[in-house]
């Protein structure tokens, strides 16, 4: 046994520590999310212990979760496909424009989300006896809202990625999370701090996830916080289309093949 050797191996990946993100994610990223995440929902579990609908709570809001990420996720990797693939500047030499390639990756991903949801559904339904359908008319604006959202992060992240290339790239997995402790996905918005009650006021998934515990609970919601988080997201849709614009084209000023 050379330990030398053995010890250049571990200064290898620790030199490669400063050049990519991924590793630094892992090591803290992670950790400190699950933690926020699961350490929140224990606290809301403890105080709502003897809750009949908790599990049907937990599981909606792990399904509803599943239409962001994905929404998220498809355009991302989409766009870290075509980096992977050295075609960026193949791509855009053709009469595609950005608008175009937007509408593509939107579509492809609705498509496939459509698979997802109804399979998720039935899973859920089967192994567990928990009907989401129960949520009623309710259920397409809380998706649709869920989906805009996804389709407004990818886009954000998307801006980051075709900016600064492949060296950030676990954004493209990690990047939707950041706004998970405040989406209130397993608990209620009063369980956070009330620094973080602010952030997730500005959060509009995190309306619906409020909205979606209160119709399984009550039957009804606030209508007045469904118009706020349709406002939001859709605010934040035109802004991340035009984030997603103004980075492509930096980007374009210093050669997309920069980022192949």
């Amino acid at each position: 046994m050379n330990w030398a050797r053995a010890k250049a191996v571990v200064w290898r990946h620790i030199y490669n520590f400063k050049h990519s993100l991924d590793r630094v994610f892992d090591m803290f990223y992670w950790p400190v999310m699950d933690l926020l995440i699961w350490g929140l929902t224990s606290v809301y579990i403890r105080e709502t212990a003897s809750f009949p609908d908790l599990v049907k709570i937990l599981l909606t809001g792990m399904v509803f979760w599943q239409v962001v990420w994905r929404s998220q996720y498809e355009i991302t990797t989409n766009l870290l496909e075509e980096i992977w693939a050295h075609n960026m500047v193949n791509l855009f030499a053709t009469p595609l424009t950005i608008p175009e390639w937007m509408m593509g990756v939107v579509l492809l991903g609705l498509t496939k989300m459509i698979f997802t949801i109804v399979f998720v559904f039935s899973l859920v339904f089967l192994m567990y006896g928990v009907e989401v359908l129960q949520i009623g008319w309710l259920l397409l604006p809380f998706l649709t809202l869920l989906l805009i959202s996804g389709w407004y992060i990818g886009f954000i992240v998307s801006g980051f990625i075709v900016r600064f290339g492949n060296r950030i790239q676990t954004l493209a997995w990690s990047g939707v999370y950041l706004l998970a402790p405040f989406s209130a996905i397993y608990y209620p918005v009063e369980t956070l701090p009330m620094w973080a009650q602010k952030i997730a006021s500005w959060i509009p998934a995190s309306y619906v996830f409020e909205g979606m515990r209160s119709v399984l609970t009550s039957g009804t919601m606030d209508q007045a916080n469904l118009i706020k988080s349709g406002v939001l997201t859709g605010v934040y849709l035109l802004l991340s289309i035009k984030f997603f614009f103004f980075m492509f084209n930096n980007s374009k000023k210093q050669g997309l093949c920069s980022l192949e």
